[in-house]
């Protein structure tokens, strides 16, 4: 899953891909090179929730990711994605194009985003977050992380089936980075296997994430190879999805560990 971000303020690329005067070539183009580069889905967004970021009013949203889905929507066969937790969003997204809505709230925000899901024939991705964007990093606590964030997500399966939304149809994200500590995010990235006991694909958001800089000690601009490292540790647990910025370096990173990988195992 390749990011494009429509925002002035995400915390890689925000304003890259946004333009103030509402033109979104630069964005369709972004994600059209995504294409080029081998992208399995285009995940839109028009709302930073980098921690601490501010909600976007609904119509600000729409004016930055509508135009851009529905341009990339006709240029593309490539399955888009709206990252929102806005009920609104979703709907016009749906109608523009979009085949899947992907909610870090885990369709929890906008009460009204479940009958939006429930009446269509779309993915949806529900997410694990404790808090808000603004709040969610202000001492995030847990008895057990795995275990609490695999109970959240095990109740919204049955709460979003019993809504008309088939299991099918949905993919789990423990949300690494959202009201969790390094720490946390850690015991997340190395207990996938615990997710999948779910039943459900596992998404995994780790392009670039403040905890990189614990491991690291690397500013955002230089945790582009942590980033690969971690998506190849996590396809060795068998994440099904993992969303990324640089679409390239991990279809590349991934293609030579299993052709090395498949020549020491045969």
């Amino acid at each position: 899953m390749g990011i494009l971000n429509v925002t002035t303020d995400s915390f890689s690329d925000g304003g890259q891909f946004y333009d103030l005067k509402a033109n979104p070539e630069r964005a369709v183009e972004h994600g059209l090179k995504m294409v080029e580069d081998g992208v399995d889905i285009l995940d839109v967004g028009g709302e930073s929730t980098r921690p601490g970021s501010e909600p976007v009013a609904l119509n600000e949203e729409l004016r930055r990711v509508i135009p851009v889905i529905e341009r990339l929507a006709t240029r593309t066969t490539v399955p888009i994605s709206v990252d929102t937790t806005k009920a609104e969003v979703a709907r016009q997204a749906i109608a523009a194009g979009a085949v899947i809505v992907n909610d870090i709230s885990g369709l929890t925000f906008d009460p009204a985003m479940i009958e939006v899901c429930a009446g269509c024939d779309i993915g949806v991705i529900v997410m694990h977050i404790q808090g808000t964007p603004r709040t969610m990093q202000i001492e995030p606590q847990y008895v057990d992380v795995v275990a609490d964030i695999s109970s959240f997500l095990a109740q919204r399966l049955e709460i979003l089936e019993r809504a008309g939304i088939a299991r099918e149809r949905i993919v789990i994200d423990p949300g690494v980075g959202f009201g969790k500590t390094a720490e946390h995010n850690l015991e997340i990235l190395t207990h996938v296997g615990h997710f999948r006991r779910l039943g459900r694909p596992v998404l995994i958001g780790h392009s670039r994430k403040r905890f990189l800089k614990k491991i690291l000690d690397r500013p955002l601009d230089e945790r582009d190879a942590g980033t690969l490292g971690v998506s190849i540790a996590l396809a060795m647990q068998g994440v099904d999805i993992l969303r990324v910025h640089d679409v390239a370096a991990t279809r590349d990173g991934l293609l030579a560990w299993r052709t090395v990988a498949g020549e020491v195992q045969g």
